[in-house]
C-alpha cells in the first residue's frame, strides 16, 4: 500500500471525527421534536454519528498502539469493524424508515 493513501485516510478520519463531534453537538442542542417520527430520525442520526466517532477513536488508537501490544490491537480492530458496520446499518435504516412512513401515510 502506498504511504500517501494511508496519510490521506488518516486525514479524512480526523476530519470526519471533528465533523461527527460537531454534528452530535448540533443534534443535542436541537430540542424541537414534534412527533415520534422526527424523534426516531434524530436518534438514528445520533447513533450513526456516535458509532462513527467510536470508529475514529478506535482507528486512531490502533495507529498509535499497534506496534506495542497484539491483544489490544486485535480488540481495537474488532471494535473498529463493529462500529463501521453499525454506522452503515444506521445510515441504511434512515431512508428505509422514511419509505416505511410514506407507505403507512398512503
Amino acid at each position: 500500500m502506498c504511504p500517501v493513501n494511508i496519510i490521506n485516510h488518516e486525514f479524512f478520519v480526523a476530519i470526519s471525527f471533528c465533523a461527527c463531534f460537531l454534528g452530535l453537538i448540533l443534534l443535542w442542542s436541537d430540542r424541537s421534536e414534534k412527533n415520534s417520527i422526527e424523534a426516531t430520525e434524530k436518534v438514528l442520526f445520533q447513533m450513526s454519528f456516535s458509532y462513527w466517532l467510536v470508529y475514529c477513536i478506535s482507528f486512531g488508537t490502533q495507529k498509535a498502539i499497534l506496534p506495542f501490544t497484539e491483544a489490544l490491537s486485535t480488540t481495537l480492530k474488532l471494535t473498529a469493524a463493529l462500529s463501521y458496520f453499525l454506522t452503515f446499518s444506521c445510515i441504511l435504516i434512515l431512508p428505509l424508515h422514511r419509505i416505511a412512513i410514506r407507505q403507512i401515510d398512503e
